[in-house]
């Protein structure tokens, strides 16, 4: 599975941007989707992560309320729509595919399959 992330920016605190990463090379409806970010210097954090059904997703508390995630599975995309942007929110951001288990579906090591990375910036 390849998968391209987009729609990384510079915006301003309290904006808004909406990512988005398509997928080929596989059956996406299969798999579980994940967002994580990295901000400079840090490890990689989880962000959100939505079932192939898309029926379960699931929010870091830092994200909860504002991000939203969604998907696509006839266009083999998953978008995450991210508000009310703070600073802390810097970041790169990464998708990716998977089969996690629910106890691991917060887990980097749970998915198998990433893509390049987007930037996002928010400045205050």
């Amino acid at each position: 599975v390849q998968l391209q992330a987009s729609g990384g920016g510079l915006v301003q605190a309290g904006g808004s941007l909406r990512l988005s990463c398509a997928a080929s090379g596989g059956t996406f409806s299969s798999y579980s989707m994940g967002w994580f970010r990295q901000a400079p210097g840090k490890e990689r954090e989880f962000v959100s992560a939505i079932r192939w059904s898309g029926g379960s997703t699931y929010y870091a508390d830092s994200v909860k309320g504002r991000f939203i995630i969604s998907r696509d599975n006839a266009k083999s995309t998953v978008d995450l729509q991210m508000n009310t942007l703070k600073p802390e929110d810097t970041a790169v951001y990464y998708c990716a595919a998977g089969r996690p288990i629910t106890s691991t579906i917060k887990r980097s090591n749970a998915y198998n399959y990433w893509g390049q990375g987007t930037l996002v910036t928010v400045s205050s």
